[in-house]
């Protein structure tokens, strides 16, 4: 039984105007990839995208780092882009970075009730079955 509530619309859109960085789990440096799509439509969009892909140097113009713990900065939005069942320990990573994220963002048909604890017991915001892209196009 899934229990977890997306927040308001409101609050979504809010979430989105608030937000400049978006690290994105998962993101492929193939343009044919949806996460690259997706990627490339929120960079356009105004948002900087930090690539977490522990196979790729680049993507969209940008250094990679291999797992959420390398990066250094504040990451407004945790974008993820792997299967259902690495979400727990992407949530767990999100929540052991130094400067916890914002918010804890899932991709379409991604909902997890453990990742949503760990996220928000860490003080993130959690969004899941969500497209950014869409959202994005939606709201504004």
């Amino acid at each position: 039984m899934v229990t977890f509530q997306n927040p308001s619309e409101d609050r979504t859109a809010a979430i989105l105007n608030k937000s400049t960085t978006i690290a994105v789990v998962g993101l492929s440096d193939k343009p044919s990839r949806t996460s690259w799509q997706v990627s490339k439509a929120a960079q356009e969009a105004g948002y900087r995208i930090i690539p977490v892909n522990p196979n790729a140097r680049e993507v969209l113009g940008e250094k990679a780092a291999a797992r959420l713990g390398d990066i250094e900065e504040h990451v407004d939005i945790v974008n993820v882009f792997r299967r259902r069942e690495h979400l727990p320990e992407v949530a767990a990573e999100a929540a052991a970075m130094p400067d916890v994220p914002d918010v804890f963002w899932t991709q379409l048909e991604l909902v997890s009730e453990e990742a949503a604890r760990t996220a928000e017991q860490a003080g993130m915001m959690v969004i899941m079955d969500k497209c950014i892209k869409v959202e994005l196009a939606r709201l504004s």
